[in-house]
């Protein structure tokens, strides 16, 4: 029987078990499961695990929590907890253990053991730029696991590689070590350093730094927290979990009370800089890639979060003409990567924003390649009719025409044609059509 406490060998197996595993996942009733290319593939050990218990996922969590007071007076009060988790000279973890029916259950996120830059993400030179800012707010934002972390990563190893400043970061928990190069780093974790991101933002205010990340913007009092930092001149990071950078705008307005929204959208009107918004696609020949929503502060971006959306103007029409500086869509990149055949058809479709606008940028794509617009399979006719069915059919019309017969008997004569029960000749037809009352004849 597999020993459940020899945690160190348990995630080394689940590790080497896929190529490039990305999560590994513990669930009651299911045996452990490690996540490659976005699907989760099962583990099984020798002897067999083939569904793990629940003492055995709890077995697994206390091992993870190694004591830690704080982290298991969260787990039982708030019903889940996450903390980092270093496998030793293997891998980093982001460990969130919860309660489901109960029972644990554990997903760990494999971090990476270095920063990709922004030319390793291949990330466009916009990005640079975010990093060149002085003051304001920047956010990434996207669903869980789409890399908002990662990006963010990449751009303050882009600070670091070329400014002299001191950076705060507040995290839950630590994901990225960032080695000092021109920068001083000093990264807080949750539960271990500070409460709740709010009051790690109002300390981090006395450090003196130039650059504070956030690791998530959850509730009004960090959102006030992070416009007051950007208001007297630092450089703030954050993320939330909004689908495009319009949702973003409205998100954060939508925190505070209906009487505050005019100062809220003035002050964030003033303050925000960048919002990227991310989404992770199946690439053609496996893997990831990633679409990007990019909106800065051009001065109708700033009027349309001042004002409110008009019919007129949108954040997104605003986005989309504004593609020399730097921004785009979700839709207009998306159809980069079509054209860049990394993503399907399918794909393309499936995620965009705007599915007419999607539609219609594709056929012109397929029109320019001189491929088809249409999917002939449904403009297929009918198989014909064979002879033997053909032949059916003749008969029982003829069967038709002869019951019929039998049923009217009157016979007509050659040449003459029946009119309501009368005979008519043939010179006669003509004239009675031209009649005033022909229409209502009877016989």
């Amino acid at each position: 029987m597999l020993h459940l406490f020899h945690l160190e060998y348990i995630l080394s197996k689940l590790l080497n078990a896929a190529p490039d595993v990305s999560d590994i996942n513990m669930t009651v009733g299911h045996p452990m499961q490690v996540e490659s290319g976005g699907e989760l593939i099962p583990v099984y050990f020798q002897p067999e695990i083939r569904s793990l218990s629940a003492y055995q996922t709890e077995a697994l969590a206390l091992s993870l929590l190694r004591g830690d007071r704080h982290l298991i007076d969260t787990l039982l009060e708030t019903g889940s907890c996450d903390l980092s988790f270093n496998l030793e000279n293997k891998a980093r973890f982001r460990v969130n253990i919860f309660t489901q029916q109960g029972r644990y259950s554990i997903v760990m996120r494999k971090l990476e053991n270095y920063i990709r830059s922004i030319d390793d993400l291949g990330l466009p030179k916009t990005f640079v730029n975010m990093a060149k800012e002085k003051n304001g707010i920047i956010l990434v934002t996207g669903a869980t696991g789409t890399g908002k972390t990662t990006t963010l990563a990449a751009i303050l190893d882009e600070i670091n590689s070329s400014q002299a400043v001191h950076v705060v970061t507040l995290e839950d928990p630590v994901e990225f070590i960032h080695t000092p190069k021109m920068s001083t780093f000093n990264q807080r974790e949750l539960g271990t350093d500070f409460r709740n991101f709010s009051e790690g933002l109002r300390s981090a205010l006395r450090q003196a730094p130039k650059v504070i990340l956030v690791g998530e913007m959850r509730d009004r009092e960090t959102v006030e927290m992070a416009l007051s930092a950007a208001e007297t001149g630092h450089l703030v990071y954050s993320t939330l979990h909004t689908v495009d950078a319009g949702t973003t705008v409205n998100r954060i307005i939508g925190l505070f009370d209906h009487d505050e929204e005019k100062l809220i959208r003035v002050r964030l009107a003033d303050t925000l800089r960048w919002v990227v918004s991310q989404r992770l696609l199946p690439r053609i020949g496996g893997g990831r890639v990633a679409a990007l929503e990019i909106m800065g502060a051009s001065l109708l971006i700033k009027d349309i979060i001042a004002n409110g959306e008009q019919p007129d103007k949108t954040f997104y029409g605003a986005i989309e003409s504004m593609r020399p500086l730097g921004f785009q869509t979700f839709d207009q990149h998306i159809l980069d990567l079509f054209s860049e055949k990394q993503i399907t058809e399918e794909t393309a479709r499936t995620f965009s924003s705007r599915k007419n606008i999607m539609n219609r940028g594709i056929d012109n794509l397929k029109a320019l390649a001189g491929e088809s617009i249409y999917e002939l399979d449904s403009l297929a006719l009918e198989p014909s009719e064979t002879e033997e069915e053909l032949a059916a059919a003749q008969q029982a019309a003829l069967e038709a025409a002869a019951a019929q017969q039998q049923q009217h008997p009157a016979q007509q004569q050659p040449g003459q044609q029946q009119y309501h029960g009368q005979q008519q000749h043939p010179g006669q037809q003509q004239q009675m059509a031209h009649h005033p009352n022909a229409a209502g004849a009877r016989g």
